[in-house]
């Protein structure tokens, strides 16, 4: 670890001690930003990067404080406990147990401590604006570096390593990357944040301009198509706003056309992704393919994971000799702990988007610009829902995610807690009591 990623863990690490709830989460957010994996330190047999530093410094300020989760745990945190559980659980099926074990404990620490620290700092809708508010002040400056490395050709997050000096060409298109490990997730948090930035515009105009701004520049500079096509879902999302009271219909339109799809189609209908390329050299295929190949092998790793899954693809990664590149979040899950480990998250994704709905429906008729934040919220993590088909979060950029399903979690509890009574229930909806009792369910 360098002198400069020391300052800044020191500087963040007593930000984190010392700074009221609301702007906790600030500098767990710029460890994200503004810190590479390149920056840590080793413990024994645990990698502690500098997001795992904060995480515990964070862990330690409840603790000291008595910080708690507000209205307790709800449906989506069991399921994320129950998730991190079969994680740590399942290792023991696999080859090197050992190794393995350690591995789950860094995955659960990580995604618990992000995920548990945003529950109990965002207690309620105005926290979690706040949060977004946050993200488009710290994405300007990685947006305005990516922009200089499409310009010179250097990465200045390179001084801290864990990424190359000079970015990756493709088609003859600098891929810019910034702090992240890969240009494409840089690329993704940017347009996975784009539908919060819409949702905070009739508190903040001008934070929420800049911040979209930052957004599609991080997304246009990555040169790929997937962070493209995850901006594109995001407002896909938000323009179905307009239509909320027919979501039903809308979700078994979209089971009915990929039904239409796989009958008109040679390939399975998930193949449509091979024939999407919005910036060239696109490798839709071997996203299809993957789905694919994991279908064809699913008998390997259905229970607890697999060790070996070279022989799934016609090629490997540089970085590991049994292993084909996992480039959808979902098979990975499925490659670290079998279906049970895909399905706990796909569920915990599910309980986030019903608590949305949810939550929306009770704000409607008390503050409608509150209640398209909670649908913006439901877009980024659409977003991030759609561009897990395609993306594996490897690095920092997993605490967007997870972020996204906290706030979500934090949204459904504070609107099941706070909620007044009404005695005369609107047109056309449940009433107010209905609603209340089916967010504390979830």
């Amino acid at each position: 670890m360098n002198s400069y990623a020391i300052l800044f863990l020191l500087c963040n690490g007593a930000a984190l001690l010392l700074s009221p709830r609301r702007w906790a989460p600030l500098p767990l957010l710029a460890g994200a930003c503004y810190m590479t994996l390149g920056q840590g330190f080793d413990l024994g047999p645990f990698s502690f990067t500098v997001i795992r530093v904060l995480v515990g410094i964070g862990l330690i300020r409840c603790w000291i404080r008595g910080e708690k989760l507000s209205g307790g745990f709800n449906s989506m945190d069991k399921v994320l406990l129950v998730w991190g559980v079969w994680a740590i659980a399942s290792s023991m099926f696999h080859k090197e147990p050992g190794a393995a074990l350690i591995f789950r404990f860094g995955l659960v620490y990580n995604v618990w401590g992000i995920y548990f620290l945003l529950r109990i700092f965002c207690q309620d809708v105005e926290d979690v604006i706040r949060l977004s508010c946050a993200t488009a002040l710290l994405l300007v400056p990685v947006a305005l570096e990516m922009v200089l490395e499409h310009a010179t050709g250097r990465n200045l997050f390179s001084a801290l390593g864990g990424v190359p000096e000079a970015p990756m060409v493709r088609e003859g298109r600098i891929r810019a990357q910034g702090p992240f490990a890969h240009a494409i997730l840089a690329g993704t948090v940017g347009a996975t944040a784009l539908p919060l930035m819409i949702g905070i515009w009739r508190w903040r105009p001008c934070l929420a301009k800049v911040g979209a701004a930052a957004c599609v520049v991080m997304a246009l500079a990555c040169s790929s198509s997937g962070p493209i096509l995850s901006g594109l879902a995001g407002l896909f999302a938000l323009w179905c706003w307009k239509w909320r009271d027919n979501m039903r219909a809308l979700r078994w339109a979209a089971v009915g056309l990929y039904v239409l799809l796989d009958l008109v189609m040679k390939a399975p209908a998930y193949y449509v992704i091979a024939r999407i390329d919005v910036v060239g050299g696109s490798t839709g295929w071997h996203r299809a393919r993957l789905i694919e190949s994991a279908l064809e092998h699913l008998g390997e790793w259905w229970f607890a994971g697999t060790d070996y899954t070279r022989h799934w693809m016609a090629t490997g990664v540089s970085w590991s000799p049994e292993h084909s590149d996992i480039t959808n979040y979902y098979i990975q899950m499925g490659v670290w702990g079998g279906l049970p480990l895909m399905i706990l998250f796909i569920v915990a994704l599910w309980l986030a988007f019903k608590a949305g709905g949810l939550a929306v429906r009770s704000l409607e008729g008390q503050s409608p610009r509150m209640a398209f934040f909670v649908w913006s919220l439901g877009a980024c993590l659409f977003a991030h829902a759609a561009t897990a088909i395609s993306v594996s979060y490897f690095d920092q950029s997993f605490v967007f995610l997870y972020s996204a399903l906290a706030g979500a979690g934090s949204v459904a509890t504070a609107i099941a807690v706070q909620m007044p009574a009404v005695t005369e229930p609107p047109e056309d909806l449940e009433s107010a009591s209905a609603v209340k009792s089916q967010l504390r369910s979830v």
